[in-house]
């Protein structure tokens, strides 16, 4: 018998994850705040929807939860515990802040049910596609169990130690793809204005040590003024201000970190609240 997972919060990336369990023969349970948005995902995969995260969780073995920030990670995991067996496992994918990782953990904990952090890298098509990067905190024997249900959806899922350490990893991602990008924007605006052709500028670089993952998917349309390619300004910021603060608690120097922040602040201001994280190339 398949093992029965529920699935809270349809977003851009939670959508495609469910719709990937379900085609790996899952049994899956959605949930949703919109309950359209579940009744659209039941449509399409199967599956059943519930009406709350308790009655979604209800006898489930391994709960997957993808949703906003710090809070909706605890009240929607706090509401997923009151429906949750012992020994269930519950899964949180949401990019949030390592202390709200250990808060859940200490509430699961109290419920017999482990508790794994494990936020992801790989954008909407990554998502769609099956192949996220998955950071997780937690402890081995719970991570031996859930990783199956996880490998459904990524190409990588890694435990980096313990509880609010895959949150913490996640942080380190944003950090370096923060800076990448906004290079990657300078770049591109300087071969603009020096009078070249910035894609066969990037069609060479790109073969050497400049070379990065932003360049290879996101240079070519930063030229073209396209920026509709899933990660938000908005949740880049919500992501960042994640790592500032932590840095702050434990002394860590981010300079160019809360400068691209800035940065990304300019853009919203500009009405790039939903254009993707290469947009940063419109301040310039």
């Amino acid at each position: 018998m398949s093992a029965k997972v529920a699935f809270l919060g349809l977003g851009v990336m939670g959508f495609p994850m469910a719709g990937h369990l379900k085609a790996k023969g899952y049994d899956v349970t959605v949930y949703n705040r919109s309950a359209a948005k579940s009744a659209e995902w039941v449509g399409k995969h199967g599956g059943q929807s519930a009406a709350t995260p308790a009655e979604a969780a209800r006898g489930m073995d391994f709960v997957c939860m993808c949703v906003g920030n710090d809070n909706d990670v605890l009240t929607v995991g706090a509401a997923a515990l009151e429906g949750m067996k012992p020994g269930a496992i519950l899964i949180d994918h949401t990019t949030a802040s390592a202390d709200a990782a250990r808060k859940l953990h200490a509430l699961a904990k109290a419920k017999g049910v482990p508790f794994i952090d494990a936020p992801i890298s790989g954008g909407q098509a990554g998502a769609e596609n099956g192949k996220l990067t998955v950071m997780c905190g937690g402890e081995q024997a719970p991570f031996d169990l859930a990783k199956p249900v996880m490998d459904s959806y990524a190409k990588a899922v890694t435990l980096m130690g313990g509880s609010g350490a895959g949150q913490l990893t996640k942080m380190v991602n944003q950090i370096c793809i923060a800076g990448l990008v906004q290079a990657l924007s300078e770049g591109v605006a300087f071969a603009q204005k020096a009078g070249l052709d910035p894609l066969l500028v990037l069609d060479v670089i790109s073969k050497g040590a400049a070379q990065s993952w932003q360049m290879e998917n996101r240079g070519k349309t930063m030229t073209e003024g396209k920026f509709e390619f899933g990660f938000a300004v908005d949740w880049m910021r919500k992501d960042l201000g994640i790592c500032l603060d932590e840095a702050k608690r434990n002394g860590a120097s981010l300079p160019v970190t809360a400068l691209v922040d800035q940065f990304y602040g300019d853009v919203q201001k500009a009405g790039g609240k939903r254009w993707d994280t290469s947009s940063l190339i419109t301040r310039l």
